[in-house]
């Protein structure tokens, strides 16, 4: 078998291995103004799962953050054991869209440390959730969000996120938004 069919072959394969969800090509179209930066595509992940009760979430624009492949990793505790949770953005989407859509949800960042350096770039991102915009905090969290630039937009690769817990405390001195360090 020639080089050329040998590829062919392990790109057919490829394609019947891959993980289900948006191939590339087949990905929704991003505005620009939502990928341009890394500040931009950080403050879209939250506004396109945030809204009030009743009020649909923008999934297809969300679909538009990420490059196919990606992957969350959510970790927690259950009964004083570290349980983790590993999913695709399509999992999420559906594991949490009924409840975004039926309690409300409003998820908004209140600290963050960029570090890129060339292409690649790390978000810690601490963010609070409410029911309402003006709403009590319910929930407070650290997401690791790991980026890419592919020369003309930003890709969200990945994402890792903990809740905040009475022995878990999330530092003082991570609220707010420090400078960003990048390194080139």
């Amino acid at each position: 078998m020639d080089t050329a069919a040998i590829s062919l072959v392990f790109s057919f394969f490829g394609l019947l291995l891959a993980p289900s969800g948006v191939v590339p090509g087949q990905a929704p179209a991003a505005a620009p103004a939502d990928v341009g930066t890394i500040a931009d595509i950080m403050r879209v992940s939250y506004e396109v799962i945030s809204g009030p009760a009743g009020a649909p979430r923008q999934w297809e624009r969300d679909r538009t953050l990420y490059m196919s492949g990606a992957t969350f990793v959510v970790t927690g505790k259950r009964n004083g054991r570290v349980e983790t949770t590993i999913m695709t953005p399509e999992e999420y989407r559906r594991k949490s869209d009924a409840k975004f859509v039926a309690r409300g949800l409003f998820e908004t960042e209140v600290g963050s440390r960029i570090e890129r350096f060339g292409n690649v770039a790390q978000v810690r991102s601490v963010s609070v959730a409410r029911r309402t915009p003006g709403g009590p905090v319910e929930g407070r969290y650290v997401n690791y969000v790991q980026l890419y630039w592919d020369g003309a937009r930003w890709w969200i690769a990945g994402a890792v996120w903990d809740e905040e817990l009475p022995d878990n405390p999330i530092p003082a001195a991570w609220l707010g938004h420090p400078a960003t360090r990048a390194t080139r």
